[in-house]
């Protein structure tokens, strides 16, 4: 008997998704398990199994097209089994949207397209997908999100000798990530969420880093990071980022952050003030470590500087406590040994 396969619910705040690649064929015959679809959500691009075994009769999703939850995307039957195909066809009529485009990304944030120019002057150039919802998200956090900002010049001598006595695999983003999660167990409103009347704190630590892409910026989530070692952490950056770059991130992924970090210091920018993310207490702005003169005792020593920018929501925590936190993972970057 002929079974229709619908698209799934990946995640609990999905509600469409666009057909990115189809991989089968009509009279394929598949299997319970076998990858048959890759679908870009408002989360990731992500690969759909077949949940059930068959032979393809019909395949009424086209590449390109957006569908809600619970459309129809395949039949499967019985070999020769018939199948209406006008009728299955006709179900999902809809309007195509570009395919999404696979994601690459560093380690260290976040430059995309590695400074190549990829506009011309006079161009109309339209929106992704991704780029629609990332602008959504960004203007629904200016609107509703009061907030307010927090500056502070790091001594990053120490951090930058610590990191060259590590392993290469540990980032400047993972101490970052570190810090800020040591920070949190000590000043755990920073952690909030507003639900309602109540600011409902996490129970685990997750932190998201910012990461560009060629269509956007993506903020996947390191998770239970107060739970984690120094190299830990690093090794799921590492996960994350692989994953990312084989487009196998999952709305999971994206889920439980309590801050975000944003590093445009790769890019040789001193300072930057960024966007909090809905949903999350704050997000820091990491500026590039730059090389200065700092007194030492009678003496001048040349030393290194970073510059941190916190952005947060106040209606979750005050200015003297955000302060308090910032100022503690300043100084736990100022004396890294802390974080090993």
């Amino acid at each position: 008997m002929a079974e229709e396969i619908k698209l799934p619910r990946f995640g609990k705040t999905m509600e469409q998704g666009t057909v990115v690649n189809c991989l089968v064929k009509v009279g394929q015959k598949i299997k319970k398990g076998d990858i048959i679809f890759e679908i870009e959500t408002d989360k990731a691009t992500l690969e759909m199994e077949s949940p059930a075994e068959g032979f393809v009769k019909v395949i009424s999703a086209q590449q390109g097209q957006t569908l809600q939850v619970d459309q129809v995307l395949l039949i499967l039957g019985q070999e020769n089994e018939q199948v209406n195909i006008n009728t299955a066809a006709g179900q999902n009529k809809q309007k195509t949207s570009p395919a999404s485009v696979k994601k690459s990304v560093t380690t260290d944030v976040m430059p995309a397209g590695k400074g190549e120019n990829i506009y011309k002057l006079g161009q109309k150039v339209p929106l992704s997908k991704f780029g629609k919802i990332t602008a959504e998200k960004m203007l629904q956090s200016k609107r509703e999100i009061p907030c307010f900002y927090l500056n502070v010049v790091v001594d990053a001598t120490e951090l930058v000798a610590f990191r060259e006595k590590l392993n290469k695999s540990v980032s400047f983003n993972d101490l970052i990530i570190k810090a800020l999660a040591v920070g949190m167990k000590q000043w755990p409103i920073m952690t909030g969420r507003l639900e309602g009347d109540s600011v409902v704190l996490a129970d685990s630590i997750g932190i998201g880093l910012a990461v560009a892409v060629k269509d956007g910026l993506i903020t996947p989530v390191v998770k239970d990071v107060d739970k984690k070692s120094l190299e830990q952490i690093a090794q799921s950056s590492v996960a994350l980022i692989e994953r990312a770059e084989a487009g196998k991130l999952t709305p999971e992924d994206f889920q439980d952050g309590c801050i975000t970090v944003s590093n445009l210091g790769p890019l040789g920018v001193d300072s930057f003030i960024p966007i909090v993310i809905p949903g999350q207490c704050s997000i820091l702005g990491v500026g590039k470590i730059t090389d200065t003169c700092l007194a030492d005792d009678d003496k001048i020593a040349v030393g290194k500087l970073m510059k941190l920018s916190l952005a947060v929501d106040h209606r979750i925590a005050n200015g003297a406590e955000a302060a308090q936190f910032l100022d503690y993972v300043a100084k736990l970057l100022g004396e890294p040994q802390k974080l090993a």
